[in-house]
């Protein structure tokens, strides 16, 4: 089981976003109505990369899909960031804080503060910032690598005759 997914008050938006989760199968609403969440496979595998991600890198939302085998999920990924059962810093936690846009912008609805606090705990990180609004994603985008064991448990890659084009609709 994991924290109580729905606050008192909650938007539209947020409440979609668990429904579509419950209906791609990586949320289920408990039996008595808006409850507890239980995380299920694609939102696990979300949380275990972003684990990963060092202190002073961030990764992309597109990046997070990719790593995990599902290029066309990054909505998705936003969606498990928003339900993270741990957020923070610590050995325990998952660092949704290092999540921003492909273009580095920071995430206006930051859940756990806003994007002043997403920002604050980047730069405590020594993560580093072209405006007010946006990483510097040439110095400091993880490559997916670091940080990562060697147990065969997540990809970190598509495999090399992954078919890009055709995943994402390209024509030839």
């Amino acid at each position: 089981m994991g924290r109580d997914c729905f606050p008192s008050i909650i938007g539209w938006y947020h409440v979609v976003g668990i429904c579509v989760l419950c209906l791609v199968g990586n949320v289920s609403v408990s039996a008595s109505g808006i409850g507890e969440c239980v995380v299920g496979d694609f939102s696990d595998k979300v949380y275990n990369i972003t684990s990963r991600i060092p202190r002073g890198k961030v990764a992309s939302y597109g990046q997070i899909a990719r790593l995990i085998g599902q290029p066309r999920k990054s909505r998705f990924v936003g969606f498990a960031m928003h339900s993270n059962p741990r957020p923070g810093t610590g050995p325990e936690d998952i660092p949704c804080h290092r999540v921003v846009f492909k273009d580095g912008a920071l995430c206006e609805g930051y859940v756990f503060g806003g994007p002043n606090e997403q920002k604050k705990m980047l730069e405590a990180e020594g993560v580093i910032f072209v405006d007010d609004t946006h990483v510097d994603m040439e110095k400091c985008q993880w490559n997916g690598r670091d940080g990562i064991e060697e147990d065969g448990s997540l990809p970190v890659m598509p495999p090399a005759d992954f078919d890009w084009k055709a995943e994402l609709g390209e024509d030839l």
